[in-house]
């Protein structure tokens, strides 16, 4: 099936007789359902949109985005969240797969249900690449970024992240993984059930409450402690005695900017709070000069952000 005119038909911009083609196509067999089905699922996250905080200080309103381009594409990506690529393989009959790829961009969150039942919640700038369908005997999704699964229990079909590091392989659990290819850090933290974690040389289980993350470049398991950062799934940006340093860094990976500190001294400083993600990163760089003193300005072009 035409991949364009599935997605016309979902959108309810078809004739009479690309209708009639397409409930014929759904109706010959159970996969085509089942491919039907998670383009349906992809169309309506596509329809999610976060709200927008419309009280910003007038104060505020001089480092706004500027450029219409840019107001544009900030447009473009709350609503357009979800970029789905499939094909499908019409010379094995006895096979027809359907493979989607979920992007989350800078500021912005989603949620989803796989065709098996498992939730996943994907953090900001985040990408999953999973199958409309599981077939065979491991049930395996592809993630670059932060996730949380809720994974639908099958013990004859176990359930496997796979990352550009190690592979998480669940059969029925509640765990999150941070796994960015463009960042050093990687962690998976287990909330209920038991994950086991392989790859480069390792084969780690973790119980609850336990995680995983490489520490100089070594995998160690260690308590999770505080858990207010899974609240990212709600909206939440968490942070817990981090310093401004390892604050801003994460602030560059969910907004997707780059920030330079010129006020060396002040990236020692240790905070502990709560923002909003919808708030925007000016809003948290406002909050924390009150107790950290120093000036801000934004590069437009470059989209970048200088504290002095």
């Amino acid at each position: 099936m035409n991949t364009d005119l599935l997605q016309r038909y979902i959108a309810g911009d078809v004739t009479e007789a690309e209708r009639k083609q397409v409930l014929e196509w759904i109706e010959e067999s159970p996969e085509h359902l089942q491919a039907y089905r998670a383009q349906r699922r992809l169309y309506d996250i596509a329809l999610w949109r976060t709200d927008i905080s419309l009280d910003e200080p007038a104060h505020a309103k001089r480092i706004l985005w500027k450029k219409p381009l840019r107001e544009l594409l900030k447009i473009a990506a709350v609503f357009a969240l979800v970029f789905v690529w499939s094909y499908y393989w019409w010379n094995r009959p006895e096979k027809s797969e359907a493979v989607q790829s979920v992007y989350v961009p800078a500021g912005q969150r989603a949620e989803l249900m796989l065709a098996d039942g498992t939730k996943v919640w994907l953090n900001s700038q985040s990408r999953l690449t999973f199958p409309a369908a599981f077939g065979g005997e491991t049930r395996d999704v592809q993630l670059d970024g932060e996730g949380y699964f809720a994974v639908k229990a099958d013990e004859e079909h176990p359930f496997i992240v796979k990352t550009g590091r190690y592979d998480v392989r669940v059969l029925g659990t509640e765990f999150n993984v941070i796994a960015y290819a463009s960042d050093s850090v990687w962690r998976a933290a287990l909330l209920k059930g038991k994950v086991e974690i392989t790859g480069q040389g390792v084969d780690m289980r973790l119980e609850p409450d336990m995680q995983a993350c490489l520490d100089g470049g070594t995998l160690v398991k260690k308590p999770i402690g505080n858990k207010d950062h899974f609240r990212w799934r709600e909206g939440l940006i968490c942070f817990n005695d981090i310093s401004l340093e390892d604050m801003m860094k994460k602030l560059e990976l969910y907004y997707g900017v780059k920030i330079v500190v010129k006020k060396r001294h002040i990236l020692r400083n240790h905070y502990t709070g709560k923002f909003r993600t919808r708030d925007g990163i000016e809003h948290v760089l406002r909050v924390l000069r009150l107790n950290s003193c120093f000036t801000y300005t934004k590069d437009d072009e470059t989209n970048t952000i200088t504290i002095n």
